[in-house]
């Protein structure tokens, strides 16, 4: 029979070995404290049955097939089980970052298409696939715009992202309203970006105003979902101008989803608008994704003279 100093190995030996995504949330102490010289010796253990009550130090009643009866604690055979709660931390609850948001009057008018069912804004209509390519920051010719947003942003802390998975996003037909092959004018374009789970998410800065606040509003947010987030760096309801970005694999921030819901059902006439740095949700996990738009075209979200000037 185990005594209580075997039981501890066992749970120390078990914590050991947990899987560096499980972090010990607490340890839920379940003291069962039985004496088995009360139960008759017709019971088998399929038969003992706990009850609802997990309260620490409270004895547990058993069910019989003739009878209910309660055990009683002993002097002569108590055993200590103790059973560790844990959670899985590869993914976080999204608490709400601290911002207040504000709305902006689009320019023009709002999208026919029911933003949920667009696979311009709303990726997940689209999809994308995992491909094999380089992890790390590419180098292009040609010209650079400084007026771009500088992905560094997307952080709190302003560093150059450490690439960890690499992407194609699917065409869509327009004609026939389905999805066309992998887009392959850039060899990536969504990528995967380290995070820490529960930090937070930014707008990153661009050189652009979309109206006439104080702060200067830089961006409007075009789709929000619990997971994805879908910005342009215009005031347009619309990727077809200007720059735009597709957050994947996030929480966006409670109150800015509640905040472009309530937009959305009301005709999308205004739109939640995004200052430069303001947080707009979490990490979930270890990893989140980017997209990048220039007018509509999905880009190399890896490429330096773009998107990440001046960092190596």
């Amino acid at each position: 029979m185990a005594n209580p100093s075997s039981t501890s190995g066992f749970i120390a030996r078990l914590h050991g070995s947990m899987s560096r995504w499980l972090v010990l949330c607490g340890i839920l102490s379940l003291v069962l404290a039985f004496d088995l010289a009360a139960l008759p010796s017709a019971v088998s253990a399929e038969e003992i049955v706990a009850s609802s009550s997990f309260r620490t130090g409270t004895a547990l009643s058993v069910a019989h097939p003739l009878d209910t009866f309660a055990v009683r604690s002993s002097d002569v055979i108590t055993r200590l089980l103790y059973f560790p709660f844990i959670f899985d931390s590869t993914t976080v609850g999204c608490n709400p970052v601290g911002e207040t948001y504000g709305t902006t009057a689009i320019s023009g008018s709002p999208t026919l298409i029911p933003a949920d069912s667009h696979p311009d804004l709303n990726l997940s209509i689209r999809g994308y696939a995992s491909v094999s390519a380089t992890l790390s920051l590419v180098y292009y010719g040609g010209s650079t715009d400084s007026y771009a947003p500088q992905l560094p942003g997307l952080f709190t802390d302003n560093r150059t992202g450490r690439f960890t998975s690499a992407y194609q996003v699917y065409d869509w037909n327009w004609q026939s309203n389905s999805r066309g092959p992998l887009l392959n004018d850039w060899p990536v374009t969504m990528a995967g970006l380290a995070t820490t789970p529960g930090e937070v998410l930014q707008v990153p800065g661009s050189g652009y105003s979309i109206g006439s606040e104080p702060l200067g509003y830089e961006a409007l947010v075009l789709y929000a979902s619990t997971t994805r987030l879908t910005i342009t760096f215009t005031p347009h309801d619309s990727v077809a101008q200007g720059y735009s970005l597709h957050y994947e694999n996030i929480c966006v921030d409670p109150n800015l989803l509640t905040l472009y819901q309530e937009m959305n059902a009301a005709g999308r006439w205004r739109l939640p608008a995004l200052v430069a740095g303001q947080g707009v949700g979490r990490a979930t996990s270890n990893e989140m994704r980017i997209a990048v738009r220039d007018w509509g075209t999905f880009m190399d979200p890896r490429s330096e003279k773009d998107w990440w000037q001046g960092r190596q």
